[in-house]
């Protein structure tokens, strides 16, 4: 029995600022509406504000309907009912809704989500999106966000619209409940002939176990960091309005105006901007302002502002990770505080920085470390903790990318070094420029080649050049520009079964496309299906392209590959992709199936991941339980569908989150 749900929900709380937890924890939080279909019967609505429990006096006046009325009895019995699938267009709110609702347990393995199904089949994230593009006839309202805005959210003024001060528009906010359900039903049976393994289902649950446990906040350090942003940020303001008299030296348009009457002007004071002009300035007060501007533009805590606003009655924060965010791989995505684009912390001695901001000694943190803004930087991370009574246990697959990449290209030497040292930045300097591997180690004869192979290893394999490398910091590590085109041709000379799998991808999607499946080694095929190009994955699981087509590509006199996707700018319209672009999907993809074998296992074997990032898994373990032994050994287990893939994590034990 398959029973799809949609909910609309009242709360103070801003959604999309704080997240579901926070916003169902709010005192005001309360469901209005519940609509649901059973199998292929007619949808159902549950007008909860009707029973009088969510509506003060009058009640709402009786408004003709002809939505078939839901039963809360009937309801209740199925979402508690394990043999019955609750399906929605994004779960996770559902499951959290109702479960602060109804005060029940929400098991995800109970639940499986639409929006997940459709990422997986190259299509974009919102309910809209996704019925405009398989053109279903009935579509979700337009009216809906009207709608939601009247209901959902209080008004500007703080006050909170109820039914009976509209009846027409709650009729209509009933109906467009209904038709949600039923575009959410039409798509996930529109794609139901591709069901989803059973692997991917169970690795659903356990994303929405980890997000439901959370992590737990240093509260003290989260609140000092804040207030030591604040007071910093208050100075450099106070400063700059006594030099340049200016109300909000912040403005771009007032400081623009005042450093054009002091004869700079500038189209822009972006942080790209403020160096070249700070090189001009020969005046001391505007370069002083100038540097204030720099300062002011670093002391964002939108961070620790972000941490605050996710912070849940149970002192942590939760939904940080949302599966499938990467639409082309499959790879989690970072929610709210963007744990996938955290700083890293370089500063010495960061326990005792850290242990300043918590006592509030910010003189001293000043007067040790220096500037606030980069010392907050670098806390960021800490400020994730383990429980009481436990440590994290961090563990990091090493290289994941670069292993992967050699082993579907059979590039051998890699894999030889990976099953050794692992010490690839080194090798592959040594073969790009002929030099003993021993030589190129830290201290050695030649260790200024380490940089350039390890720029190199990390820009080229996906067909990367000049550009990529540059992008990759090779100048600022000290790389001259003109030496780049040398060393790509060096590195793809040293990779050549690389470069030609580039090729190899290419031709097998082109091929597909034309009618003719391919498949590569390790059972990577190739083929087309209805709108869609598919890529089968040594794990089993399906890249989509959905409606591939080939384009002239004038520029190299051939034929191109061209799907529709969601491209930087969000817009869902048709991409590009080539050689090069299709081995990094199938890379990062693959890689991605590793950390969800990894994780399943250390879930099994008990251990409470509370999140994890890129190829990194961070697990809050009681004390005296567990070891970064056994996450190691597991993470570096043979996965049966990868044999001669070389696997291996490094780590560490810690008391707050950092990189070692």
């Amino acid at each position: 029995m398959i029973v799809g749900v949609d909910i609309e929900t009242y709360s103070s709380v801003d959604l999309t600022k704080s997240g579901v937890r926070p916003y169902t924890e709010a005192p005001d939080f309360t469901i209005l509406l519940i609509a649901y279909k059973i199998d292929s019967q007619p949808i159902k609505l549950i007008d909860l504000t009707a029973r009088g429990d969510e509506t003060p006096s009058p009640l709402l006046p009786e408004v003709s309907s002809d939505i078939p009325p839901g039963d809360l009895r009937e309801f209740l019995h199925l979402l508690l009912d394990p043999a019955a699938t609750k399906t929605a267009y994004n779960a996770s709110f559902e499951r959290t809704c109702l479960a602060r609702y109804f005060h029940r347990p929400m098991p995800p393995e109970q639940w499986q989500c639409t929006m997940v199904q459709a990422a997986t089949m190259g299509l974009p994230g919102t309910l809209a999106q996704v019925g405009a593009i398989l053109g279903l006839e009935r579509q979700k309202m337009e009216e809906g966000k009207a709608l939601i805005q009247y209901f959902c959210k209080p008004a500007k003024d703080g006050t909170r619209h109820y039914p009976q001060d509209a009846p027409e528009k709650w009729e209509l906010f009933r109906r467009y409940n209904v038709r949600d359900v039923d575009v959410e039903t039409t798509i996930r049976e529109r794609l139901a002939r591709w069901p989803r393994p059973q692997v991917e289902l169970d690795a659903w649950a356990l994303d929405q176990t980890i997000n439901d446990r959370g992590v737990r906040l240093d509260k003290t350090l989260l609140e000092n960091a804040l207030k030591l942003g604040d007071v910093y940020s208050a100075r450099l303001m106070d400063e700059a309005r006594e030099l340049t008299g200016l109300d909000n030296p912040r403005s771009d348009a007032q400081l623009k105006g005042w450093l054009a009457e002091r004869g700079v002007v500038t189209d822009s004071l972006d942080k790209k901007s403020i160096p070249p002009l700070l090189e001009a300035a020969t005046d001391s007060t505007i370069k002083r302002v100038l540097r204030l501007r720099q300062e002011l533009g670093k002391t964002s805590i939108s961070k620790y502002a972000a941490m605050e606003r996710g912070l849940c009655e149970d002192g942590r924060v939760h939904n940080l990770l949302q599966y499938y965010g990467a639409g082309r791989t499959g790879r989690w995505a970072g929610r709210l505080v963007q744990v996938q684009n955290l700083p890293q912390n370089k500063l010495r001695d960061l326990s005792t920085a850290r242990q300043l901001v918590r006592d509030g000694e910010f003189d001293l943190l000043e007067m040790a470390y220096g500037s606030p803004p980069f010392v907050l930087s670098q806390l960021i991370r800490t400020t994730f903790v383990p429980s009481e009574g436990c440590r994290f246990i961090i563990a990091d697959y090493s290289a994941i990318e670069a292993r992967v990449l050699a082993w579907l290209a059979g590039e051998n030497w890699v894999l030889k070094e990976f099953y050794g040292d692992g010490l690839i930045y080194e090798a592959t300097a040594s073969m790009m420029f002929h030099v003993p591997k021993d030589d190129i180690r830290k201290g050695g004869a030649r260790a200024d080649l380490r940089s350039k192979g390890k720029v190199a290893t990390l820009a080229c394999g996906y067909q990367g050049s000049v550009g990529a490398l540059i992008q990759m910091g090779a100048l600022e590590s000290g790389i001259p520009e003109d030496e780049l085109p040398g060393i790509v041709q060096m590195w793809r000379k040293a990779n050549k079964n690389i470069v030609r799998y580039w090729y190899e991808v290419e031709d097998a999607a082109i091929s597909a496309v034309q009618g003719t499946p391919t498949t590569l080694d390790h059972g990577i095929r190739f083929e087309c299906e209805a709108d869609y190009l598919f890529i089968t994955l040594p794990s089993g699981r399906r890249l989509a392209y959905y409606q591939p087509e080939l384009q002239p590509e004038p520029k190299f006199d051939k034929l191109g590959l061209t799907y529709k996707g969601t491209g930087s700018n969000k817009q869902f319209t048709r991409q590009k992709s080539y050689g090069g672009k299709m081995v990094e999907n199938i890379t990062q993809a693959t890689a991605r199936d590793c950390l969800r074998d990894a994780m399943t296992a250390l879930d099994a074997a008990g251990y409470r991941i509370v999140f994890h990032v890129h190829d990194e898994v961070i697990a809050d373990m009681p004390v005296g339980t567990g070891s970064l032994a056994e996450m190691q050994e597991i993470m570096g287990r043979p996965l049966p569908w990868a044999p001669g893939l070389p696997l291996r994590a490094a780590g560490f034990e810690a008391d707050f989150y950092m990189k070692d």
